[in-house]
């Protein structure tokens, strides 16, 4: 194993990767504006209706995480290969599935998602050619989380870069050389992302050579310990990408012409860079977790990732207030609609609220699964996001004609419900017995 990291070590790299993440939709959303503010619409809500599927990726990986860091603290690198080889079949399989799904019947799901009719030709042009990417999409969390849990998170950063420059270059040469429009945007993605798995991929063989040492853990071990966690991550993730097509669908409700949900467009591009602080932070507090976990060092790990909450709520209430304050200055790059640069000022005011508390859900709640107790997390994700994050959009947003302030104020409610009952979760102790490496 490379030697272990520290919090900064793992953060920095993550945050950046993260970042340059959210940046290849920002130039996306920058470059499709020269077009029309409908354009940046459709193709905001078809990455809405495209994380229903895609986030299901992430799953597999986020249950390796936990295992891997698990056995990597207790010495036992040889299972890493049965996780990395159960990741690859499975997300492979599924990734394949969805993209085919995807690319031959992108209309017919929007249609029946209730997409904005203005909305729908370019979201389907863009849903069809990003779907076909979904196998590149299936396999690069899983060689991302190989490399995160022997402490590579530098190479994931650098596999992100070279596909977020191919992203722009190939953006510009589709969309201004070749007045390609959405499927020109759509194809850069497309292509982009291949070329970063391809990388995760070279990184992942050339510097990854764990030792054969697995203590006799058997694959069904790794299977079922992959399994604890990616099962109910699952449905965690399901549950709230379905809560997310119920608020877009009251979005679409209340406009027909899509202005709801261009708005939301450009806060969720604006409100992402607070969102990628709290997400890194998260991520690179869990590989400690696993790795201390493993160790055997847990009242440790207790108290040092409730020290990594506070820095974690810090920074997320001092990015949310920057980017609120200088939203209409950053929307007068997007747009000139006076209407949705209000709107989107008055939206992320709210996203202060919101990103704080969904900083708490991601650090306590990553650290919760990393520990093996990820069924809470989906049992309080289930309630809370049905009934704040849909059910308040639509009684705030429609019922009560708050429209999309009564949306965001929603879903600031859920996360930061969820994350004060984390909290709560993680003083209790009661992850302590829900360990994977002593299995």
């Amino acid at each position: 194993m490379k030697k272990q990291r520290t919090l900064m070590q793992l953060f920095v790299p993550i945050f950046f990767e993260t970042l340059f993440m959210m940046i290849m939709g920002s130039v996306d959303t920058l470059m499709l504006s020269s077009v029309s503010d409908k354009a940046v619409g459709s193709v905001g809500a078809s990455n809405t209706y495209l994380d229903v599927f895609t986030i299901t990726f992430a799953v597999i990986s986020s249950g390796m995480l936990a295992v891997m860091t698990q056995y990597i603290g207790a010495k036992k690198e040889g299972v890493t290969r049965k996780a990395l080889l159960f990741g690859l079949i499975f997300n492979g399989v599924l990734g394949l599935a969805v993209a085919l799904i995807l690319f031959f019947a992108a209309k017919p799901i929007l249609t029946v998602l209730g997409i904005a009719i203005d909305l729908l030709e370019d979201a389907t042009t863009y849903m069809s050619i990003v779907g076909a990417s979904c196998l590149f999409t299936a396999l690069t969390p899983i060689f991302t989380a190989y490399l995160r849990a022997f402490g590579y998170t530098k190479e994931p950063l650098i596999a992100n870069i070279v596909a977020n420059i191919a992203n722009v270059v190939l953006n510009s040469v589709f969309l201004f050389g070749m007045g390609m429009g959405v499927a020109g945007v759509a194809l850069a993605t497309l292509i982009s992302r291949a070329v970063g798995l391809a990388l995760a991929m070279l990184f992942s063989f050339i510097l990854i050579h764990p030792s054969k040492e697995d203590g006799g853990v058997s694959m069904r071990i790794v299977i079922t310990n992959i399994l604890r966690v990616g099962l109910p991550s699952a449905m965690e993730n399901m549950v709230y990408n379905i809560a997310m097509a119920i608020v877009m669908k009251a979005l679409n409700y209340m406009s027909k012409d899509g202005i709801y949900v261009t708005v939301r467009s450009y806060g969720v591009q604006i409100g992402n860079f607070t969102y990628c602080a709290g997400l890194a932070l998260a991520t690179a507090n869990s590989i400690i977790v696993g790795w201390k976990i493993g160790q055997g060092k847990l009242d440790e790990v207790k108290k040092d990732t409730l020290k990594v909450l506070k820095i974690g709520l810090g920074i997320s209430l001092g990015m949310g207030a920057i980017m609120a304050g200088l939203s209409p200055l950053i929307m007068r790059i997007f747009t000139d609609d006076p209407k949705v640069i209000h709107l989107v000022f008055l939206c992320l005011w709210i996203d202060v609220a919101l990103e704080s508390g969904r900083t708490s859900n991601l650090i306590l709640g990553m650290a919760l699964k990393t520990s093996g107790d990820a069924l809470f997390t989906v049992i309080i994700g289930t309630i809370f996001m049905f009934l704040f994050a849909s059910g308040g959009s639509w009684l705030f947003g429609v019922a009560a004609n708050w429209t999309i302030l009564g949306v965001w104020a929603s879903l600031a409610a859920d996360e930061s419900s969820r994350g004060l009952l984390m909290y709560l979760r993680w003083k209790s102790e009661k992850w302590k017995k829900k360990v994977l490496v002593h299995d």
